[in-house]
């Protein structure tokens, strides 16, 4: 695309991409109100991230100037200047109980030895003293030896992701590592979700030679409170069995790559379930 068609793209934008981003943007921004985050410290997070994510577009094998970010982006180019060297290269680290609890989570829950006859995760004693190799501390140090398992489960137990029950066994709690407590933990999940699910979006609408990657769902309204409470747990009930036999391939498929130098690619596969009082939403509600 010529300089001068990016700038007419950046003046006239299709309507159907506003409409679209207005109304995925109302969510995002009654979050922020939420946490207190108002208008100025989006705009200026919102501009940093422009500059970000144009740096990271060069055109025919080019470095990308000042200049041509300035016109991608519509961003004066001395503000360009001084964002470009406040990009961080890297992604954010994640909370260290989510990237230990997803793999933790990830073996309780894909393992056979772990699972019961219906491919349920089994309790497991807390200590290999009593439980040997099907017990939490073995599980953990499967995977860490850096961290004690008795700080994991207490952090696990903060978090609503597992609980003892009256044998003393821990027993877990969700089928992937979704704390129900934890602020932190929420929000890196906020953000690593919606940003993958935006980027399947993305990847649809703009790279129109290459396969369309997997996103779906459905749609039904005019239900009653009680109907959507019904379809709230068997959409539960389904997600178990696909993100389970989902995990275990993708497990399989990880330990025969091990050795693979070309190994360098990831995957998200995930699922929602969401419910609205159209009636709130319209602002029409009695």
């Amino acid at each position: 695309m010529s300089d001068q068609g990016v700038a007419q793209a950046i003046v006239t934008p299709p309507r159907s991409v506003t409409a679209a981003v207005k109304r995925l943007l109302r969510p995002l921004v009654k979050l922020l109100l939420n946490y207190s985050v108002q208008y100025p410290a989006l705009a200026n997070l919102l501009k940093l991230t422009y500059v970000e994510v144009a740096t990271a577009m060069p055109v025919d094998g080019k470095d990308q100037t000042d200049s041509r970010v300035s016109l991608l982006t519509g961003i004066h180019r001395m503000d360009v200047k001084r964002l470009r060297n406040e990009i961080v290269s890297g992604h954010d680290e994640p909370p260290l109980s989510v990237s230990i609890g997803a793999q933790i989570v990830a073996r309780w829950t894909a393992y056979p030895e772990y699972l019961d006859n219906k491919g349920r995760p089994l309790p497991l004693h807390r200590l290999a003293s009593t439980g040997g190799a099907m017990s939490f501390e073995s599980l953990v140090r499967s995977v860490t030896k850096d961290i004690r398992p008795r700080a994991v489960l207490d952090e696990w137990l903060r978090l609503g992701v597992a609980q003892i029950d009256e044998l003393g066994r821990v027993m877990l709690l969700t089928d992937a590592f979704i704390p129900s407590h934890g602020l932190d933990e929420k929000l890196f999940y906020l953000g690593k979700n919606v940003h993958d699910h935006i980027g399947a979006c993305t990847h649809n609408l703009t790279r129109l030679n290459e396969p369309p990657l997997l996103e779906r769902s459905v749609y039904y309204d005019r239900l009653s409170k009680d109907s959507t409470l019904i379809l709230s747990a068997y959409a539960r009930q389904l997600s178990s069995q696909v993100m389970q036999a989902f995990s275990q391939k993708a497990m399989e498929l990880q330990e025969r790559d091990h050795q693979n130098a070309q190994a360098h690619y990831r995957v998200t596969y995930g699922q929602y379930y969401y419910q609205a009082d159209e009636q709130e939403e319209l602002g029409t509600k009695p």
